[in-house]
């Protein structure tokens, strides 16, 4: 039973496991889920994953966005779906990108979000 058929409004972690499941289920690689609470007002969660083409990351963000429909009446806001590169949907308290590889080492959305033990390995490296 989805949160919707129970009435109640679904959790920041529901919408979570159901993006992951549909990222699962349309073959999505390199997942990463960055917790953003008590970091960031945007949301509780960021989503990061790649589609190997256009193609495909335009249907991993459509379906997504029609399942969180379907199974808790989000209507998500969507950025990106006709160029297919780099799509945004922002369900409120999950966020999430899905790029083809090449944007996404471009723009390196993890870095900016991950934790600040990383800048530690940045200063070595640029000594």
């Amino acid at each position: 039973m989805t949160a919707k058929t129970l009435g109640a409004d679904p959790t920041s972690e529901d919408i979570l496991a159901r993006v992951i499941s549909s990222l699962e289920d349309d073959k999505a690689e390199d997942v990463v889920t960055i917790d953003l609470r008590g970091r960031s007002s945007i949301g509780d969660y960021m989503v990061i994953c790649s589609g190997r083409s256009s193609r495909q990351v335009g249907a991993i963000a459509e379906n997504l966005s029609e399942r969180l429909k379907q199974d808790f009446g989000r209507i998500c806001k969507v950025e990106g779906k006709d160029q297919g590169d780099w799509v945004l949907l922002d369900s409120a308290d999950v966020i999430v990108h899905v790029f083809r590889p090449e944007v996404r080492d471009f723009y390196q959305l993890e870095k900016m979000w991950m934790s600040p033990s990383v800048d530690s390995v940045l200063l070595d490296d640029d000594v």
